[in-house]
Formats: C-alpha cells, sequence, structure tokens
C-alpha cells in the first residue's frame, strides 16, 4: 500500500510528469491487455480491496463517459485527480463516492452502507447496533441544519474538524495506481557516534576484547610450532583458538548463571541480553576456525604423503589410527574427521530456516550432539580437558540443579483458556518457592505433549500473583499447534472431582480481574501433568529501575509487559492511600529502591482486532485505577494500533475512523477495544512517537521491544537516532 502526499505536483518538474505518465501507461497496459481498456473485473483486481462497494463506486467516477470500461485518457485523468488534485477536488470525489443514488446529498442509509464497506475494508468487526450508531453519530454531526440530508458543503465543514486529513486525502491501493516516488530512508546512525556507542558499547569492548584474545592464542600457538612449517603453524593457531571457543560457547547458555549476574553490577558491564547473538557468533567463528584447521592438515598429510621418508598414504594419514597422530591411541584424526561431520550437521540444523519453519525438533536434538562433540574434543586435543574443566564443571551444575528442581514435584495445569488467534491461555499451579520477576520466562514440559521436549515460554501473570502463573502461547510450531489442538478436542483434559472447587478457590483468592470473558467451550478446567524450569531473566528486568520506560509489544509480544503491567498495578494499589474522613484518594510516590519510574508509555500493535481480547480486561483495569488521576499526573499511558485498519487519510476509512472519533469523544470508550484509549489504525508513525517521548522530558528513556526482527531493526535505529537505550526480548 502507498500513500502519496498532496501537493507533489507543486514540486513535480515537467521531467518527473513525464516519468509519471510513462508509469501509468504501463501499468495500464498491464492491467487492460490487448483490448486497451480495463472493464470492473479487471479494475477490482487490480485495486485489490476486500469490499466491491468502493471499487464499483471508484470505477463509476473513473469511467466518465458511462462506457462500462475505462480508458487510459480516463485513468490518467482520475489519477491526476487524486494523487495531484488540490483538496477541494478530491472532497467533491469523495462526495460522489458517499452519494450513491447521485441525487447532490447523502442520507442516513446511503451513509450506513459507506460505513458497512468501510468497515470490511479495515477488517473491523462490530455488531449492527454498534454500526447504527456509529452512522447516527457522524451523520448528526455533520447535518448541522438538521435537513435530514449531508451536502457538499456540511462534508466539507465536517472534515475541516479533522486537521490534515482533507490535504492527505487519497486512496491506498495497488502498486500500479500511485506513481513511483523517492523513498526516504531511515536515518542509520553511523558507527562510533555518539548515539551509535551509547547503545553498543558494552557489546564492541566485548568484540574487541574477543578478536584481541583470538589473535593472542593464534599468535602464541603458531609461533610454538614455527619450526614445522606454515601448514601446521596455521593449524595449531587454529586449534588453540577453537579449545577456548569450544569450551566458553557453552557459557552463553548458562540462564541461571546469566540470570544471578543481571543482579549484579556486572549487569552493567558486560552484554547480557546478547548472549544468544554471541552464542551465534561464536559459533560461525568455530565452523569458520574448523575448516581452516581442517584445510591445514590436509595440506599437511599432502605434503607428508608426498615426502619420501614417510610410510603412510595420505588417506591413512587422514582416516586411520596407524599414524599414531594424537594423544590417544592415534585418534586425533579420526576424531578430527568425526567432529567436522558432527559440527557441520549442528551448524546446518541451526539455522533459522530450521527452527522457525516448525521443525524446532531437528534443532533441539541435533544440538545436543555438543556431548558427543566434547568427549571426541577431549580425545582429540591434548590440552581441550584443561580448557573445559571450569565452564563444564559449571554447566554440569546447572544442569543437574536444573534437572533436579523441575522434577522435584510434578505441577499442575489447573485451567486452560482458548483465546483467538491460536493462543493458549493456561494456568499453572505456583509452586510454593517460584520467586521471579515481571518479564520473566521459563521453560515447559507437558509429557502428555511431548515427554522430553521443553519449551521456553513468558509468564505473563504478575509475581504479586501467588496461586498460578500464567502462561499466553501462540500456535507457531508443531509443539505449541499439538498443544493448542489438544486443549480443543479435550484429548488431554483430566476432569476430577474437586477440579471446580479448585478453581473457585484460585478464583476468590486472585479476585481474577485480568481474565476476559470466555465461552464454555473454550475454557476448561483440567488437572494436567506438566514440568516447568526456571525462571530466567530477561531485558525486561531493566524496567523498574528506568527513569521513562517505553514498552512495545507486537502481537503475542505483550506477553513480558503483561507480567510488568500487573506488577505496576498491584504497586499501584499498594500506594494508594484514602482519607477515612472525606474519602478523598491519593498516591504516594511511587519512587523507591525497586521502582523508578516516572512515565511508562506501552504500545501494542495489532494486525486483527480480535487479537486485543487477549488482554483487554487487564488494560481496562489499569485505565480504571488511573481514573481519578489528571492527564498530566497519569504516569501509564496505553497506545492501540491495529494495522489491518486504514488510516484516515484513505478514501475507503476516512467516514469510519470520523465515526469512530465522535464515538469515543462521546462515550469516553473505544469501539474496538472498550478501552478509554482509542485504538489507531495503520503503523505507528515512529518518528512521530519518540518525538513527542523526547518532548515529555520525563528522565533518561529505555525502550523495551518483544516481537519481530524486523520491526526490531527499525525501532534500533529510530533509538540511536534519538539517544534513547534499546532492549529486545528473545530467547
Amino acid at each position: 500500500m502507498a500513500f502519496v502526499p498532496a501537493g507533489v505536483s507543486d514540486t513535480m518538474n515537467a521531467k518527473e510528469d513525464a516519468k509519471w505518465l510513462q508509469w501509468v501507461t504501463r501499468q495500464f497496459e498491464t492491467i487492460a491487455g490487448e483490448d486497451r481498456v480495463i472493464n470492473l473485473q479487471e479494475f477490482k483486481a487490480a485495486l485489490n480491496v476486500k469490499e466491491s462497494f468502493f471499487a464499483e463506486r471508484f470505477f463509476t467516477l473513473f469511467d466518465s463517459d458511462g462506457s462500462g470500461t475505462i480508458t487510459l485518457q480516463e485513468l490518467q485523468e482520475g489519477l491526476t485527480l487524486l494523487i495531484h488534485g488540490n483538496p477541494m477536488d478530491k472532497l467533491k470525489f469523495l462526495f460522489q463516492v458517499y452519494d450513491v443514488d447521485g441525487n447532490g446529498s447523502i442520507d442516513p442509509d446511503e451513509l450506513r452502507t459507506v460505513l458497512q464497506s468501510c468497515l470490511q475494508e479495515s477488517s473491523i468487526s462490530l455488531p449492527d447496533e454498534k454500526l447504527d450508531q456509529l452512522t447516527l453519530a457522524l451523520f448528526e454531526s455533520a447535518d448541522k441544519d438538521c435537513s435530514g440530508d449531508i451536502t457538499f458543503e456540511e462534508l466539507r465543514d465536517e472534515l475541516q474538524c479533522f486537521p490534515g486529513v482533507m490535504e492527505n486525502l487519497t486512496i491506498s491501493a495497488a502498486h500500479w495506481l500511485t506513481p513511483p516516488t523517492t523513498q526516504g530512508h531511515l536515518h542509520r546512525p553511523r558507527p562510533l557516534t555518539a548515539a551509535y556507542w551509547h547503545n553498543h558499547r558494552s557489546q564492541l569492548l566485548c568484540l574487541a576484547t574477543y578478536l584481541g584474545l583470538h589473535v593472542l592464542l593464534f599468535a602464541l600457538a603458531a609461533s610454538a610450532h614455527r619450526d614445522l612449517g606454515i601448514s601446521i603453524m596455521v593449524a595449531k593457531g587454529c586449534g588453540q583458538c577453537l579449545n577456548f571457543d569450544c569450551s566458553f560457547i557453552v557459557v552463553l547458555m548458562l540462564r541461571r548463571c546469566l540470570t544471578w549476574l543481571r543482579t549484579t553490577w556486572l549487569a552493567q558491564v558486560l552484554p547480557l541480553d546478547q548472549n544468544i547473538q554471541f552464542h551465534q557468533l561464536m559459533g560461525y567463528v568455530v565452523v569458520g576456525l574448523s575448516l581452516v584447521h581442517t584445510v591445514a592438515h590436509i595440506v599437511n598429510f599432502a605434503l607428508q604423503a608426498q615426502s619420501e621418508s614417510s610410510s603412510y598414504q595420505f588417506w591413512e594419514l587422514l582416516l586411520t589410527t596407524r599414524p599414531g597422530i594424537g594423544w590417544v591411541h592415534g585418534l586425533a584424526s579420526p576424531t578430527g574427521v568425526a567432529l567436522l561431520l558432527l559440527l557441520l550437521l549442528m551448524f546446518t540444523c541451526s539455522s533459522s530456516c530450521i527452527r522457525r519453519n516448525g521443525h524446532f525438533e531437528v534443532f533441539y536434538w541435533t544440538h545436543l550432539s555438543y556431548l558427543p562433540m566434547w568427549v571426541l574434543l577431549i580425545l582429540h586435543g591434548p590440552n581441550f580437558w584443561k580448557w573445559l574443566l571450569v565452564p563444564g564443571t559449571v554447566f554440569f551444575l546447572e544442569k543437574v540443579i536444573g534437572l533436579v528442581v523441575s522434577r522435584m514435584a510434578a505441577l499442575s495445569i489447573v485451567e486452560v483458556n482458548l483465546l483467538p488467534s491460536k493462543v493458549t491461555h493456561l494456568l499453572i499451579k505456583r509452586p510454593p518457592l517460584f520467586n521471579y520477576r515481571p518479564g520473566d520466562y521459563l521453560y515447559l514440559n507437558i509429557p502428555t505433549i511431548a515427554r522430553y521436549e521443553w519449551h521456553p515460554f513468558t509468564i505473563s501473570s504478575a509475581p504479586e500473583q501467588k496461586d498460578t502463573i500464567w502462561l499466553h502461547i501462540r500456535s507457531e510450531g508443531q509443539w505449541t499447534n499439538r498443544l493448542y489442538e489438544s486443549f480443543k478436542t479435550s484429548d488431554l483434559v483430566d476432569c476430577d472431582s474437586k477440579r471446580l472447587s479448585r478453581s473457585l478457590k484460585m478464583r476468590r483468592s486472585q479476585g481474577r480481574p485480568q481474565v476476559s470473558e470466555l465461552s464454555p467451550e473454550n475454557h476448561q478446567f483440567c488437572n494436567i501433568k506438566c514440568y516447568i524450569n526456571g525462571p530466567y531473566g530477561t531485558p525486561t528486568r531493566r524496567i523498574f529501575a528506568s527513569e521513562h520506560a517505553v514498552l512495545i509489544g507486537a502481537g503475542i509480544g505483550i506477553t513480558p509487559f503483561a507480567s510488568i503491567l500487573q506488577s505496576i498495578m498491584y504497586r499501584y494499589q499498594k500506594r494508594k492511600r484514602t482519607c477515612p474522613n472525606c474519602q478523598h484518594s491519593w498516591m504516594e510516590g511511587i519512587q523507591d529502591d525497586d521502582m523508578k519510574l516516572h512515565k511508562v508509555d506501552f504500545i501494542w500493535i495489532n494486525r486483527h482486532q480480535r487479537a486485543f481480547e487477549w488482554f483487554v480486561s487487564l488494560l481496562t483495569k489499569l485505565e480504571m485505577d488511573q481514573a481519578e488521576e489528571t492527564q498530566e499526573g497519569r504516569f501509564l499511558e496505553l497506545h492501540m494500533y491495529m494495522t489491518s485498519a486504514l488510516s484516515k487519510n484513505d478514501m475507503k476509512a476516512i467516514g469510519l475512523q470520523m465515526a469512530l472519533d465522535l464515538v469515543a469523544k462521546k462515550e469516553k470508550k473505544d469501539s474496538i477495544t472498550g478501552l478509554q484509549t482509542r485504538t489507531q489504525p495503520g503503523r505507528p508513525d515512529w518518528n512521530k512517537v519518540f518525538q513527542k517521548v523526547a518532548a515529555e522530558d520525563k528522565g533518561k528513556v529505555q525502550v523495551f521491544f518483544c516481537g519481530s526482527p524486523a520491526l526490531a531493526k527499525v525501532l534500533r535505529a529510530h533509538c540511536e537516532r534519538f539517544g534513547f537505550r534499546f532492549f529486545q526480548e528473545n530467547f
């Protein structure tokens, strides 16, 4: 979809106009075919609209001679009006779209038909009663003389209440409908500028240290074997670096140790949030060094086999123990070949196309080959066991502790809610000593789904919620899909005689204000055995130490922030005080040792309307808790975006968005989510969002994001531009 700014014609020179006309001609020929005209069906297909009403209306207005087809000249005239025309020309076109019967005015039934099509174009589902309410709200606001019809002048006056809309009015359509425009590139700070250093200093220092250490290890090992030739020097240098990498790479995945480090001052120095990226980087380095190490030895073996003094052939040197190479029965060569094959298998199965395309099990099981690799490495190199001693011991202890803790006592899933977009909401009985912080995650094992598989999920409940742990799981892979389908068909549900009593007890003890209303078929009580391993810390632990936190969740990426927002709600209620005499309520200062927040901006981006149902009850409760505060005094501000909804600048949505604004202003409630916060159509304009955050001057800004990697790159670039710290949730 493309949005073309108004006034382009004022700045376009003759050359650009000619280029645009060539573009339109080319696109017309692509759509029209040999007959050189476009009929209604071709127009609908090219316009790519969901509701035929707008396609038919636009076609009728483009077809100026009423022939039932659109010629190239008619298309150029129509596009010139919509893209290069002044606001009044565009408004006249919009009025003609709304005036279905062509009598020069818009009656309520015509307006309802238009708004119904607007809803379908924006993928918004509302009951007929709400559609009638929106229609009447917009009609009564525009029909100033109460004549029962909206004239052109009244529509113009109504649009003027929405600044900027008339000037930017256009049609978002297929690529052929808009001229080629110069796309502005996102400003990206150059490396080593102040903004870049602000967000990457710890990573850059660690990378420099890592590189320097490799240069030192390579140089020392190579110089110690300089008398044996260049191939041996390269092989030994790479081997020494591999000793370090193959032992230290496991340290980056010691989750309990990393969680503990987050509580120390080292969290300010070490890039703990990038442990997975560094683990992946070391994996690439290991593969590269291994290949160079192997090639160097192959060259050396080839030279030895050609030597007259050698009694071994090349294949014997490479594949057998006969030459006696190595410190354990001459196993260096065979173990080296086995190591390279295992490494390449692990590397291939670790690619994103394997992990993210429903084949996580392949990644998981092949990654366990690190155990035989360590055994082979000990047999392969005489010094590797020394490098592995400390990290291997710590790794072994962490695994044993995790296994003991997770298997100490089986827990039970006591309640399941099946939410829209195939999201499974699990309520697990909380163990007595399970202490976690907002935003932490755990590993979950459900034997009835897969006996040996453990998968990480963010905890979506607050630590203050004592009886249960909440998990919201999006169905994206084989395991998560099996989980959702098993509850949907009730195959796993173990109904015992006390399940309702137990559930009622937990409901009363927790108050359960956050769960949305669900139909009985999507809500089940159960008693299913499961195991958990954790909790483990994430970058979101920094939130309560921030001054101004911006939380951005895309889709199910809200889950870590759901825990944080609930925790904020509990802390907020704890500080609320009420005078027993006059019932006046006030808040004690929200700053303390654990919580330094001055302001929280929460931004939730969803594609579909129903996704908001996941946590709408929680957000409603948060708004209610702040209802008595002034706008300036509220420390939590919500921002909702629905990307499938068309913006106000689109002719296929402007009427709907105006009506939604009017009803929201009247009812103090959004028609899409039911929140006081108005749901904005389309994607956020990040420049405007961060400009507003910077202008509030509530302290140092830290941005926390959970969602797609593509959006993370965009946000990181904007944060570097504005000098904000950026943290991405990943595990």
